[in-house]
C-alpha cells in the first residue's frame, strides 16, 4: 500500500508540474515566434526581457510547488551576495537530473536568468525543449572523433556554435551556465576514465574557454558552484514520490583573470593546456568541499553551517 501511495504521490505532483509547464509554453511560444518574424534589435530586447520574465515566473511556480508537495532542503551556501545587473559565468559539477531545478530554485531572481548550455537532440524533448529555444538556451552539437575523421572540415562548428550563442547574450545581463564535465557523475566513468577525483569527473575546458574568449570582458564575476547531496543523489521521481532530498548549492565567486579572456583554445596548444589547469585545480578544491560535507554527515548527521534562505 505505501508503494501504491508513493508511486500516486509522483504521478500527482509530476502531473502538476506538467501543467505548470503547458501553461507557460503557450505565452512563451508566441512570443517567440514574434520574435522570429520581427527580427530587429529595437523589438528584440523588450521580446527578450519578456521572455525572460515569463521563464523566471516559471521557474517560481515550479519551486513553489516543490516546496508545497514535496519534502526538500535546499540551501544556498558561500558568496552569496549576487547581482541581477550583472553578467556571470556561471560553471558546475554535474550529478543528477534535479541539478538545475535546484539551481534555478536557490539562483532564480538573485542573477540573471540561467542560460544552459544544452546537447541540440534535447530540443526534441516534448515542450521543454521548444522552452528551451524560446528563452535562448544554446544548443550544441558535439562531434565525435571518429565523426570529424571522416569529415574533418566540421572541426570547430561546435565552438562557433557557442560563439554564436554567446554573442546574443551581450544586449541584457545573462548567466551562462556551463556543466563543465559535460556529463552526470557515476562512479564507473570516473573509474573508467581514470579521473583524479573522489566525487567529480575531470572537467572539460571547451565551453568555458570560448564563452571567456567570447564575452569574458563583461563577466562580473565566474560563479563556481558546486552542487552537493549530503545524503546522496535522488531522481526527479524520487522528489514527486515524497523522497526528502536535501541539496546545497555552494558558491565560489571567482575573478575573471585578463589571461582567461585573450586566448585561442582551439589553435594555441599552451593556453588550452593552461585553461585545463586552472579548472583542474578549481576542480580539485570541489571535489575537496563535496568530501567535507560527506566527512560532516557521516560524523554529525547535518552539513556545515548554513546561511539563510530567503
Amino acid at each position: 500500500m505505501s508503494t501504491l501511495l508513493r508511486t500516486i504521490r509522483g504521478i500527482l505532483v509530476f502531473g502538476v508540474i506538467a501543467l505548470n509547464t503547458l501553461f507557460w509554453f503557450v505565452p512563451l511560444m508566441i512570443l517567440a515566434v514574434v520574435k522570429v518574424l520581427l527580427p530587429f534589435k529595437l523589438v528584440r530586447k523588450p521580446l527578450t526581457q519578456a521572455l525572460t520574465a515569463i521563464g523566471e515566473s516559471w521557474v517560481g511556480v515550479n519551486t513553489a510547488l516543490f516546496r508545497t508537495a514535496c519534502s526538500i532542503d535546499w540551501r544556498l551556501e558561500g558568496d552569496t551576495d549576487l547581482r541581477r545587473d550583472e553578467w556571470y559565468l556561471v560553471m558546475a559539477n554535474h550529478l543528477t537530473s534535479i541539478d538545475i531545478l535546484a539551481m534555478q530554485a536557490l539562483l532564480n531572481r538573485r542573477i540573471p536568468f540561467l542560460k544552459f548550455f544544452i546537447k541540440q537532440q534535447l530540443i526534441w524533448v516534448p515542450f521543454i525543449g521548444l522552452g528551451w529555444w524560446a528563452l535562448d538556451m544554446p544548443f550544441m552539437k558535439r562531434y565525435s572523433a571518429s565523426y570529424l575523421a571522416r569529415k574533418p572540415h566540421m572541426k570547430g562548428k561546435d565552438f562557433e556554435t557557442t560563439r554564436r550563442a554567446c554573442q546574443k547574450f551581450r544586449d541584457m545581463p545573462t548567466s551562462v551556465m556551463n556543466f563543465v564535465e559535460g556529463t552526470r557523475f557515476t562512479v564507473e566513468k570516473r573509474d573508467r576514465h581514470k579521473d583524479p577525483y573522489r566525487h567529480v569527473l575531470r572537467p572539460r575546458g571547451g565551453g568555458f574557454a570560448v564563452a571567456m574568449s567570447s564575452m569574458g570582458d563583461m563577466f562580473g564575476a565566474i560563479l563556481d558552484v558546486t552542487l552537493v547531496y549530503p545524503n546522496g543523489p535522488a531522481s526527479l521521481w524520487a522528489l514527486c514520490c515524497g523522497e526528502h532530498v536535501e541539496t546545497v548549492v555552494h558558491i565560489r565567486q571567482r575573478a575573471v583573470e585578463p589571461w582567461l579572456i585573450d586566448g585561442d583554445y582551439e589553435n594555441d596548444r599552451a593556453w588550452r593546456r593552461r585553461v585545463q589547469e586552472y579548472l583542474g585545480d578549481i576542480w580539485h578544491e570541489k571535489d575537496e568541499l563535496i568530501q567535507q560535507y560527506s566527512r560532516s554527515v557521516n560524523v554529525t548527521g547535518t552539513g556545515p553551517e548554513q546561511s539563510s534562505i530567503p
